[in-house]
């Protein structure tokens, strides 16, 4: 090796070494992780610490409609699929299942992350602290439940902010960078100490603008509020009370930490379809009310305020909850993950669909093209 081939191997080992250095002294460790498994993906529950969300030990079976799988899916909703990656697509039609179909060795069994689905998810469990008295309103201060945020401008943030995206922190919502607050939360090991170093750097309750950082707060809010971990929650009053045929999982940033409330719930099509379910039958579960009636539809009403980036009034966004207003005549509704994972509720055609996969397709607006192409497809097929 000559000497300046040496000089570029140590110059190169020299500005690692610092670089390494750097990392554990702003304690971003975390960085190795991410650029190891360099983007998230709906299999990562088997590179992180999970907690069980377990399925009932009678769990309700789906009904199966006399039609089932004799629909036939138009060609573009079939290309959709396969361009995208599907792994699994489900059509409840009037609380039967009507449609399903399974890709890449994925089944009614396979867990796949559901991303920001459980945003939504988190939503539902707020409404039933609600419902129990463990949470007395909306319009309570966070720092009701957690301490640091009793004091500066952190006092004036209340669950309804968290809730409408509205909280003013300084969360960057950024899936490249990594070194963006959201990269450390889903690949670091602390999530409270995420979540207290956040800022207020807007007036909260004044504009939307999406942030991850407004629902961990919100599970730390609920684990706060009913004395229990968010999966233990979830577990007895939402997943055992559905039936679910399945055990789900929730991330956790270590394994006796906390659930990563903004995204990182694992399950099925078929159980994630009872989420979407239990908000078409406006909170009622085979008779039981599990989550009121009147927070269901305070979830599906949009909060109405400007966004940050653009100003527009925000009407597609409630308590967590995407929202479609006026979609060629019809209300819908959905919850939606990174990768193109949605629970799409069309409460006209009292029906649920569950679509899981690996990638999403562009934008139109506010919302994915493939909801479009999905609520087409169904609205062609069960005129």
């Amino acid at each position: 090796m000559n000497r300046k081939a040496k000089r570029f191997g140590f110059g190169t080992l020299l500005v690692l070494g610092l670089l390494a250095a750097w990392l554990h002294m702003a304690d971003k460790n975390y960085v190795y992780k991410a650029l190891v498994h360099n983007f998230a993906d709906i299999d990562d529950h088997l590179i992180f610490h999970q907690r069980k969300v377990k399925a009932p030990a009678n769990p309700i079976p789906w009904p199966v409609s006399r039609s089932y799988n004799k629909v036939q899916l138009p060609a573009e909703l079939q290309k959709l699929h396969e361009d995208l990656g599907s792994v699994a697509f489900l059509i409840v039609k009037s609380d039967s299942i009507l449609y399903e179909q399974y890709w890449d060795d994925y089944s009614e069994e396979s867990l796949s992350n559901s991303f920001s689905v459980a945003k939504s998810i988190v939503s539902v469990l707020l409404g039933i602290a609600l419902q129990e008295g463990a949470i007395q309103s909306v319009d309570q201060p966070v720092g009701d439940f957690l301490p640091e945020f009793r004091e500066g401008a952190k006092s004036k943030i209340k669950l309804r902010h968290l809730l409408w995206m509205s909280s003013g922190l300084n969360w960057e919502e950024s899936y490249v960078n990594p070194l963006s607050v959201t990269t450390e939360a889903y690949y670091g090991s602390n999530l409270k100490k995420v979540i207290n170093r956040l800022e207020v750097v807007e007036e909260p309750g004044q504009k939307f603008e999406y942030k991850s950082g407004d629902t961990q707060i919100l599970g730390f809010v609920l684990e706060a509020a009913t004395g229990k971990s968010l999966a233990d929650y979830a577990e007895e009053k939402l997943w055992k009370p559905l039936g679910a045929a399945h055990n789900a999982e929730w991330s956790v940033d270590h394994p006796r930490g906390n659930e990563k409330a903004y995204c990182c719930f694992f399950s099925n099509a078929r159980d994630f379809a009872r989420i979407g379910q239990l908000y078409l039958n406006r909170g009622v579960w085979r008779g039981d009310t599990i989550v009121s009636p009147d927070y269901v539809q305070a979830s599906l009403t949009p909060s109405g305020m400007p966004t940050a980036s653009t100003g527009e009034t925000t009407d597609f966004y409630g308590y967590q909850w995407w929202l479609l207003p006026d979609y060629k005549g019809q209300f819908i509704f959905y919850a939606r993950g990174i990768l193109g994972q949605y629970i799409i509720v069309i409460p006209e055609k009292e029906l649920v669909m569950v679509r899981l996969g690996k990638q999403r397709g562009e934008r139109i607006g506010n919302h994915p093209s493939e909801v479009m192409t999905m609520v087409d497809a169904v609205n062609e097929i069960l005129p």
